[in-house]
């Protein structure tokens, strides 16, 4: 019933009391036949002649009060009818929820008593998510995250020091590590093949614990060893109503204690500015997106782009954007995990040159820059763990030099899992700082 929602000047026109107010097309007959429903007296309103506009102020009074009871009695009457007849009964439409509010719901969080989404946490299938999250993120901060602060504070203080920027290259939507690791970037710049997919919504979710579910399929690679696997990653997400990467950065945001404050989608253009854009409209550049947050521990403002994009030389010629984005960010920190070992292949020349020549310090598993690659004369290199070599995967990456300098100078070991060595016995992590 359309009408219900209209102003108190339909209901006027309904019982006759002023001039016709125009109706959308159909809706005076629904209006009339619920009133002949509710046994209403329907009075045909027709134009006033020039006497009956000659009215006094106190007639204006009485009319104003008799309409305002009109209307409370109208709408009484309209709402006994509804639970009455509650096929016919207005469906209310859903208020969205701001992005920090959606970002707490899928991470399992409780969110403000005022929030739309409020009333889904009272679904057992969020309880059994939030349950399920809640356990797996408390193991994961025992198992790995508490052991990378404490070896932060012993090996790399600096790591916890404000920096500009930020670069993960290959990060997918790896929000959680990078931020360990650089957790005072002014700016985080992450990228990957996979898509953004459309803002989440959980009040247009029809399954919710299909949606949960698959969100928690999607994130338990990474939260049980270091790493995403895209392939079960793009399975999991597309099954349901959270598409893309966008509802793991969330998920990540949240448990990190940081609070999102605005969410602009967009793309890079030529030039490397990132320009603003309606969600899912293509510019001329890398679609990407940009959230801005604050953590709530330091009370810090910060920043993380993710960029949809190919940083292989073939794509960055295509599309120069993005790299011109990196450019314009300055010189950072880069962290580099589980990258498949691309940047070994001659196809990413370009992106290798970057990182090395816009970083202070960079970060890595031995999937990153090939030993080979750091110039003695310019960087120091810090080894930690055992190098075993790669996974069977890419056996064919095994670096021999590598090997040698791990076996010179016995590293410290690791108690944390890291890349896709992620059994902490068999870990190796390499930190290049430059001279």
């Amino acid at each position: 019933m359309q009408f219900l929602g209209n102003s108190v000047a339909r209901f006027r026109y309904v019982f006759g009391i002023c001039s016709p107010f125009p109706f959308p097309k159909g809706e005076r007959t629904e209006a009339r036949d619920c009133c002949r429903k509710l046994g209403c007296r329907i009075k045909t309103p027709s134009l006033p002649s020039p006497l009956e506009r000659r009215t006094t102020a106190q007639d204006h009074k009485l009319q104003s009060y008799t309409t305002a009871l009109v209307a409370i009695a109208l709408a009484t009457a309209l709402n006994l009818y509804a639970q009455e007849n509650p096929e016919i009964a207005p469906r209310a439409v859903p208020v969205a929820a701001g992005p920090n509010d959606v970002a707490r719901f899928l991470a399992g969080m409780p969110v403000p008593a005022d929030s739309p989404l409020a009333p889904l946490t009272h679904n057992p299938a969020w309880h059994e998510h939030a349950a399920f999250f809640e356990e797996q993120f408390s193991k994961l901060n025992v198992r790995q995250l508490e052991k990378i602060h404490a070896w932060q504070q012993t090996y790399l203080p600096q790591s916890l020091q404000p920096i500009p920027a930020a670069f993960y290259m290959f990060s997918g939507p790896d929000f959680l590590y990078v931020d360990q690791f650089f957790p005072k970037a002014a700016v985080y710049v992450l990228c990957g093949k996979e898509a953004l997919g459309p803002p989440p919504d959980p009040l247009r979710i029809g399954n919710l614990s299909g949606a949960l579910g698959n969100l928690e399929n999607a994130l338990k690679s990474s939260l049980n060893t270091t790493y995403f696997i895209t392939k079960d990653m793009k399975i999991d997400l597309h099954v349901q109503n959270l598409n893309g990467v966008l509802p793991i950065l969330y998920t990540f945001l949240a448990r990190a204690d940081k609070s999102i404050t605005n969410v602009t989608f967009g793309s890079v253009s030529g030039s490397g500015v990132f320009e603003g854009a309606a969600p899912g409209k293509k510019g001329g550049g890398a679609p990407g997106v940009r959230i801005k947050y604050t953590d709530n521990q330091s009370g810090d403002s910060q920043t993380v782009y993710y960029f949809m994009t190919d940083i292989s030389d073939g794509g960055i010629k295509a599309s120069p954007g993005f790299l011109k984005f990196c450019q314009r960010s300055g010189v950072g920190s880069s962290f580099l995990k589980s990258s498949s070992y691309l940047i070994f292949e001659n196809g990413f020349g370009t992106i290798r040159n970057f990182i090395l020549e816009h970083s202070r310090v960079i970060v890595q598993d031995d999937a990153g820059i090939p030993v080979a690659y750091f110039d003695p004369n310019k960087w120091n290199l810090r080894l930690f763990g055992v190098y075993l070599g790669p996974i069977e995967l890419f056996k064919q990456h095994y670096q021999p030099r590598l090997q040698e300098l791990f076996q010179q100078s016995n590293p410290p070991p690791l108690d944390f899992g890291f890349g896709y060595r992620w059994n902490y016995k068999e870990a190796n992590l390499m930190v290049a700082e430059r001279k």
